[in-house]
């Protein structure tokens, strides 16, 4: 019985440890356009200034991701809206995804195939 009561009391801890990281989903560019008319989100190019200078998506804020204070630009988003993450094909963002669960935030989108699979639709 005290192994089981343990069991339940572990998997009830681990399930909420993971809820309150944030989940991350990878999202079509028909999912993003419902997304930005639903939801109050950021949108975050995280591509270089000259990509973004070159063409970006509707109002995106641009926070390079190889940029030294790319963490600190980040945390000046507000962790509990929603944000929408596109680089130019998809490797970029899929890896901020990640650093911004782990910074805290709850709900994050992932352009599937990036700025690049945007405008070729």
């Amino acid at each position: 019985m005290k192994y089981y009561i343990y069991s339940v009391i572990c998997i009830t801890l681990i399930s909420c440890s993971n809820l309150s990281k944030g989940e991350i989903h990878l999202v079509s560019q028909d999912e993003v356009e419902v997304i930005l008319k639903r939801d109050n989100v950021q949108l975050l190019d995280v591509r270089t200034k000259e990509e973004f200078i070159a063409g970006s998506i509707y109002d995106a804020q641009n926070i390079d991701f190889f940029d030294e204070d790319f963490d600190t630009k980040v945390l000046e988003l507000d962790k509990s809206k929603p944000v929408i993450l596109f680089c130019q094909k998809g490797g970029r963002s899929a890896k901020c995804a990640k650093k911004m669960k782990d910074l805290g935030f709850t709900k994050i989108y992932d352009l599937d195939g990036g700025y690049s699979k945007w405008i070729s639709n």
